[in-house]
């Protein structure tokens, strides 16, 4: 008998008061989510905290230790607020300090007599981190245990989330279907949460959605790991939404 598949799970911990504000509307979690789904990877948690050290400590202390992989977004930049860095270090029990493998790749992009002094913060690196690439503005990321610490700026977290996604262990990947389903959710509720039960392994969710004209198209997505078994599930969700339509047709 063959092992079961291996789990892997990660976290986002968001890190800014602009996102907590509502000035800044967070456009990477949905795109982590997306990414880490695809290479096998199951997003089981999203924190957001402002940039208060005690918040960021914790959140870094309980995601690492639940999780496989923690991601954070945000506060690595130079300005006063930006403490991400050192609190990541504080939760992960290192020092901290400038790192001359971070000076060097900024020096690729600027004049040493222009490195001041908060921009030599973005060059402060926890003792024992390796770096993560950002070829957009070389400032880097960096990884420790199985922390990724990231950028808050969409475009710079993408690249660099492609550049640590090389070195993370992946799980099965999650498949999916999605299923029209031209009924009320109160119709078919209690026949999907029969079918829900019969199947433990598969994830059954039901999404409803109105038209401009108040039609209805919701729409069942089942997602699992066995392709066997969702292809099972979704032709039971099948013939429950052929026989309501069929039953509320007008004779």
């Amino acid at each position: 008998m063959q092992p079961a598949p291996k789990t892997i799970t990660a976290a986002i911990l968001v890190i800014g008061d602009e996102i907590l504000s509502g000035r800044t509307k967070d456009q990477n979690i949905g795109f982590i989510a997306e990414y880490l789904t695809r290479i096998g990877i199951e997003l089981r948690e999203v924190r957001v905290v402002p940039d208060i050290e005690e918040e960021i400590v914790a959140g870094v202390q309980a995601l690492s230790t639940r999780y496989t992989y923690l991601f954070t977004t945000g506060g690595i930049g130079p300005t006063h607020d930006d403490i991400t860095a050192d609190c990541v270090a504080k939760a992960m029990g290192v020092s901290i300090d400038v790192d001359e493998r971070a000076v060097e790749l900024l020096l690729t992009r600027m004049k040493r007599s222009d490195l001041n002094e908060m921009r030599l913060r973005m060059c402060r690196i926890p003792k024992g981190a390796d770096l993560i690439l950002n070829p957009i503005s070389a400032a880097p990321g960096f990884k420790i245990g199985n922390v990724m610490v990231l950028a808050g700026v969409p475009r710079i977290m993408q690249a660099m989330l492609d550049n640590v996604a090389q070195t993370l262990e992946t799980g099965v990947k999650i498949q999916s279907v999605s299923l029209d389903a031209p009924l009320p959710e109160g119709v078919y509720a209690a026949g999907l949460m029969a079918i829900a039960a019969q199947y433990a392994d598969v994830s059954i969710g039901s999404y409803p959605s109105f038209g401009t004209a108040g039609g209805r198209n919701n729409q069942i997505v089942l997602r699992g790991k066995d392709e066997a078994l969702l292809a099972k599930a979704s032709d039971d969700v099948r013939a429950l939404i052929a026989q309501l339509v069929a039953e509320r047709a007008p004779s």
